[in-house]
């Protein structure tokens, strides 16, 4: 377990939100133009969505059913829930607790890959369409995030704003991505793959530099949150994980896909949540959003919160 954990926290990832977050401490001029930045919140977002949709074209439909709904209530519930609770107990702002929101309703691929690796370890089985359950579970948190973000902007009626949502470049890429994936397949995605899938871990390198920089550029606006938000970004993920097992019993899963469940709504996503709101929730301050997701609930769940996730999961299986 601790080489497991060893390995996860020096990986490249959190490695280069490292590198971004001691660049913005160190005031260097390290800075990604701002295209740039763009350019790969968006190639970040369609990649999930191939990944995910090709994943889900090689599953049977009638075992998909009830896990892709319990992901879907799952996904919605989660950011309402920690957006009332950032609001009325954390007294944060609405932009703010809507960032934080659509990070911890969200998943992590990260936390999700170090899932199924502890799993192969205890030689439990789970289901193969598991994966496909990681891009599903990224629309509907975002979305509704996203409209808590901004529902009160004066932009008009609620349906245009939805409209608005709907249409824009974050659920098209989401979306569009996921469709794209699930229509052409896995031999569709072998087709793109070299530009996709192999550089994908290198782009998402880049990105986590310019987001470390700027958690990093804000880092003295995290004690406003004070010691609250730090309880917060360990407390949901356990409340989150016994939720996602319980759900993914009632839809059927075996104990490893419950356990997997457990883990995609314990975990704070710090990939597709992000690169979303660092779009749509430009003014959101990721010293709240990214430093929570990344520097306290990811290492938490590396450490302790997997096998607290199993024990759960072998407990109500018996």
């Amino acid at each position: 377990m601790l080489d497991l954990v060893q390995a996860n926290l020096l990986s490249p990832m959190p490695l280069a939100f490292c590198l971004g977050l001691t660049a913005a401490v160190a005031r260097s001029d390290l800075r990604i133009p701002e295209e740039i930045q763009t350019t790969l919140s968006l190639y970040l977002l369609f990649a999930i969505g191939l990944k995910g949709g090709a994943s889900l074209a090689t599953a049977e439909a009638g075992t998909l059913l009830l896990p892709v709904l319990a992901v879907i209530v799952l996904g919605m519930a989660i950011p309402v829930w920690c957006f009332g609770l950032l609001r009325m107990v954390l007294r944060m702002g609405r932009i703010d607790a809507a960032a934080v929101a659509a990070h911890y309703g969200s998943t992590s691929a990260v936390t999700f890959i170090a899932a199924t690796t502890f799993l192969a370890e205890a030689a439990i089985p789970a289901e193969g369409f598991m994966p496909a359950l990681l891009a599903i579970f990224e629309v509907p948190a975002i979305l509704v995030a996203i409209w808590l973000g901004r529902r009160g902007d004066g932009q008009g009626a609620a349906g245009a704003l939805m409209h608005e949502l709907m249409a824009g470049k974050v659920t098209l890429m989401l979306v569009g991505g996921l469709l794209i994936g699930w229509l052409s397949g896995p031999p569709g995605l072998e087709k793109v793959a070299p530009f996709f899938i192999h550089p994908f871990n290198g782009a998402l390198a880049l990105f986590m530099i310019e987001l470390g920089r700027r958690a990093g550029s804000r880092l003295c606006d995290l004690p406003q949150a004070g010691l609250g938000l730090v309880v917060f970004a360990i407390a949901m993920p356990l409340l989150h994980g016994a939720a996602g097992i319980w759900l993914g019993q009632i839809a059927g899963l075996s104990m490893g896909g419950a356990f997997l469940m457990g883990v995609l709504a314990a975990s704070a996503s710090y990939i597709a949540a992000p690169a979303a709101v660092r779009l749509a929730l430009p003014e959101a301050n990721p010293a709240f959003y990214l430093t929570t997701a990344l520097a306290v609930t990811f290492p938490f769940n590396l450490a302790l919160g997997l096998p607290s996730y199993l024990w759960v999961a072998r407990t109500l299986y018996g």
